[in-house]
């Protein structure tokens, strides 16, 4: 029994070091971000012990009176936001709803369009992903490394050569709009359908930035919800479809993918989607100021920052090509020592043997804009960033300097409440 319960208090403490390890570091994973106070809360609350399946007031499971009225408020406030005309919060995650995805549009043997991963697309759309273990055929669109997306003219061409029956954007480093609207004729000339994952970009979607997907002629979006949008580890669907492929979305979902839909974070997805109904604008507007100023000045350090022809980012991402200063890996292993957590990640001349050794650093601004960082701060950050990788400085200096800048960042901005980052699980002993 003793060593049951030093184990049980060492992952506690475990948690606890995660933690203090985040608040003194400067957090740069484009694909990471913090909770609000109010939405923290809901992951606590008995909500996660509970099961409801199916739709709200058509569930499975008594004692879900309380959960449908949270699923209802949630769901209109997912169709507010984005101005959806459906939006299904009970995927679990972004993978999971792009899962679903795939089951309801495409068959065994059918064609899909999506984003090379060299080019940012997701390991769910590759062959070795989700969609190659549904057997469906995946294609990828000609990508442009020049402009940092994938190529109108080729693409509009390729869409009519190729006849996908769903035709899939949306990436993992995902610097500029995709240009859904100047393939539209090509769309309905092949009459496929048009996904858009929105993972990445969903919270600068939600503050009206970076593009409008729906109106601009996808079908649906899925998405996490933990990015860009700063809420829990969960997914969701938004549709601007016809009936029966909504319903052959939901069914997908529920009970395609997913059993019961982890309330407690359904709940605090809901308090995120209010949240960024107040401040989402503001909060989104910041964040590409960020990106584009930290871009600017890691160029200006002589970093090969990529996307220059077009201002290096319209998004909270930026990736540099770091192969002369030794690689992927070596830089962000450097600047983890330093206390500066980005991550490794594939560039489009790299072929996918070279993922855990790759050409690039991928960087997002959503988190450090969460409390409060600003165009500063950028020039700030990116003079640390030339010390680890291209100086080669000794990392305890850095890590020194890394501890002054966040220590003067001491509270969660663009929501209701406050409280201190990284501090969720500091308990009474």
């Amino acid at each position: 029994m003793e060593k049951n319960i030093d184990d049980a208090l060492k992952i506690r403490q475990l948690a606890m070091d995660h933690n203090k390890f985040f608040e003194e570091s400067i957090p740069l994973i484009a694909s990471e971000n913090i909770m609000s106070p109010l939405a923290m809360e809901m992951l606590l609350t008995d909500f996660g012990f509970r099961y409801a399946e199916g739709l709200p007031h058509h569930r499975y499971y008594q004692g879900n009176f309380f959960v449908d009225q949270v699923e209802d408020l949630t769901i209109d406030l997912a169709k507010r936001l984005f101005r959806a005309d459906q939006a299904d919060p009970r995927p679990v995650s972004g993978t999971g709803a792009n899962t679903a995805a795939i089951y309801a549009l495409a068959k065994p043997g059918d064609k899909v369009a999506a984003p090379p991963l060299s080019g940012g697309g997701h390991i769910s759309a590759a062959k070795f992903g989700a969609m190659g273990l549904r057997g469906v055929n995946v294609v990828n669109y000609p990508f442009d490394v020049d402009n940092m997306n994938i190529d109108v003219d080729k693409t509009i061409k390729f869409i009519q050569a190729e006849k996908p029956k769903v035709c899939l954007f949306g990436q993992s480093v995902f610097l500029f709009p995709t240009p859904i609207k100047q393939l539209n004729d090509a769309f309905r000339e092949v009459g496929c359908k048009v996904w858009y994952d929105g993972a990445h970009v969903l919270g600068l979607i939600a503050g009206g930035r970076f593009q409008d997907p729906l109106r601009e002629g996808a079908d649906i979006i899925t998405g996490s919800t933990h990015k860009t949008l700063p809420g829990p580890q969960h997914g969701i669907m938004l549709g601007k479809t016809d009936e029966e492929t909504w319903k052959g979305l939901q069914r997908a979902i529920f009970p395609g993918t997913i059993s019961n839909h982890h309330l407690n974070s359904m709940a605090a997805l809901g308090v995120t989607l209010a949240e960024e109904l107040e401040f989402g604008k503001a909060y989104a507007d910041q964040i590409i100021s960020n990106a584009k100023a930290l871009a600017e000045e890691l160029s200006s350090a002589g970093f090969k920052v990529l996307g220059e022809n077009n201002g290096f980012t319209e998004s909270h991402t930026l990736v540099m090509d770091v192969r002369n200063y030794g690689g992927g890996k070596f830089a962000a292993e450097a600047m983890e020592n330093a206390h500066i957590i980005a991550n490794k990640n594939l560039l489009p001349w790299d072929d996918n043997k070279k993922s855990q050794d790759p050409s690039g650093i991928r960087i997002g601004t959503q988190e450090v804009t969460r409390i409060g960082f600003g165009k500063s701060e950028m020039k700030e950050i990116a003079a640390l960033i030339a010390d680890v990788v291209i100086r080669k400085k000794p990392p305890q200096g850095i890590i020194n300097a890394v501890g002054e800048l966040k220590a003067a960042h001491g509270e969660i901005k663009y929501c209701f409440g406050k409280m201190k980052p990284y501090s969720y699980i500091r308990i009474a002993e």
